[in-house]
């Protein structure tokens, strides 16, 4: 029945991707689905769009300060499962699916195939992806378009074609009308852009014309024509205006907090400077920092900095306390970074000679340190995700002390209802991690080889010459 539905050819060269998307699906499905303020507020505003055709939340004219392309998903979701956020809240959980497979789609596209799988496993079992894909908010499916407009974009660069512009720009414009986070998107966009060195000044005009129709029209669409309330609406956000209680002193320091302990783990964050990093140190291999790297670094910091501006330099409470929603355009470049570790350290390895150097025993001890490294960070996001599944209560806090201060979710069935969820959560990981380990065992073993001819192969000549010393001897 299955083959029926997939082809044969397919099911042979993607068995690895259906492992770690089964893997993702089991892990995410054994957790939550939680809830909170803005769960509430979106879902009042689906319900608007059910009562009245446009996401009101509470009366008529009372307009939700998102835009409303989630709602309307959100309703359509309604519709078929019924209005009620637990069982709503599969629709996020099917977007940060699509999401891993465009990671690896992407991963695979700018550096290999197993960077993409590794980069789809840590995006996936990050404990920040787990915590949004399986709580009723719009940030998944705006992380979705994005991801896609971006994919589509890169083949419509590399092509010059106007049709992919077009659609990636359509996509784009989805992203865009469901959050206004998807602006980011557009900064690996315009520096793949920039890169490609088009010559045609008249092309460059058609594929940037292309790609933001669809943008232009439906926001004017949407503000001017069918509200009627004009373009700055966009802006007219209490996310721009509310600022902390009094009292509350914002330090620069709360966002690492963030990144470090709840949402990628230090052992993920230390993969991505290392991967950072390695190119320093061996520049006579690399060269330069990878293109594809600076891109993604390009596009991580502006996020970051804005949010560190809004919350320290504005003194705004919800990005302040938001970090996990307000940085989440970030996750996936951070994770093909961390991946991309896998494919500098093998290119390394094959770049040495037999004989062992002091290079070689440091390329070693830094292949050692990247397995390391990814390793952990799987363990440490089993750990997690098994507390987040055993939890009612999860909060990403921005500060050191004790308050709670940070974004949080709850869930308000007992965890001990569904205990058998663990069971469905070990699997997934079995799952995931054999897609892993099946794509990158041939490197392993090749690793491990050349590890032990290094380690052990000098003292084999040692006691070789020895014994025909002795030989001699007699």
């Amino acid at each position: 029945m299955f083959t029926k539905l997939l082809p044969k050819k397919f099911l042979i060269e993607n068995y690895l991707l259906l492992f770690v998307l089964l893997g993702t699906a089991l892990v995410a499905f054994s957790i939550g689905p939680y809830q909170n303020g803005d769960t509430q507020w979106e879902y009042q505003a689906t319900m608007g769009v059910l009562k009245w055709g446009i996401p009101y939340t509470e009366v008529w004219g009372s307009l939700m300060n998102q835009p409303p392309l989630g709602f309307y998903l959100n309703a359509f979701a309604f519709k078929v499962v019924g209005s009620s956020i637990p069982s709503a809240t599969v629709l996020m959980t099917l977007f940060s699916i699509a999401s891993t497979f465009l990671l690896y789609k992407l991963g695979k596209t700018l550096y290999s195939k197993s960077t993409g799988l590794v980069a789809a496993a840590l995006f996936a079992l990050t404990p920040w992806e787990l915590s949004l894909s399986r709580t009723f908010l719009i940030d998944a499916q705006c992380l979705f378009f994005s991801l896609l407009s971006l994919y589509i974009g890169i083949h419509a660069i590399r092509r010059s074609s106007l049709v992919l512009s077009l659609l990636s720009g359509g996509f784009f414009a989805c992203a865009l009308l469901t959050k206004n986070f998807a602006v980011f998107i557009l900064i690996p966009l315009a520096l793949f852009y920039f890169l490609d060195r088009q010559k045609d000044k008249k092309k460059v005009l058609q594929l940037t014309a292309a790609f933001g129709f669809f943008a232009l029209f439906l926001t004017f669409l949407w503000y001017q024509v069918i509200l009627g309330r004009g373009l700055m609406q966009i802006f007219r956000n209490g996310d721009f205006h509310d600022v902390n209680y009094a009292g509350v002193i914002v330090t620069p320091t709360f966002l690492p907090r963030f990144l470090w302990d709840y949402g990628l783990g230090a052992f993920l964050v230390m993969a991505v400077v290392l991967s950072v990093l390695l190119p320093f140190g061996f520049k006579k291999h690399f060269g330069n920092l990878p293109q594809v790297d600076v891109i993604f670094i390009a596009t991580i910091l502006p996020v970051l900095v804005i949010d560190l501006a809004m919350g320290v330099v504005f003194n705004l409470k919800v990005p302040y306390t938001s970090a996990v929603k307000y940085d989440y355009q970030a996750l996936p470049f951070f994770c093909l970074i961390a991946a991309s570790l896998v494919p500098k350290c093998a290119s390394l390895l094959k770049s040495k000679t037999k004989e062992l150097r002091i290079s070689d025993k440091v390329v070693f001890s830094v292949f050692l340190a990247s397995l390391f490294l990814i390793g952990l960070t799987f363990v440490w996001d089993v750990y997690t995700a098994n507390q987040m599944a055993s939890s009612n209560y999860i909060v990403y806090q921005v500060t050191a002390d004790q308050t709670n201060v940070g974004y949080s979710f709850f869930r308000y069935t007992s965890p001990s209802q569904y205990s058998f969820l663990l069971d469905l959560q070990y699997a997934g990981f079995v799952a995931l991690l054999a897609g892993l380990l099946l794509a990158t065992w041939r490197r392993l073993v090749g690793f491990s080889q050349i590890l032990f001819n290094s380690v052990f192969g000098p003292m084999q000549n040692w006691i070789d010459a020895k014994k025909l010393d002795f030989d001699r001897r007699r």
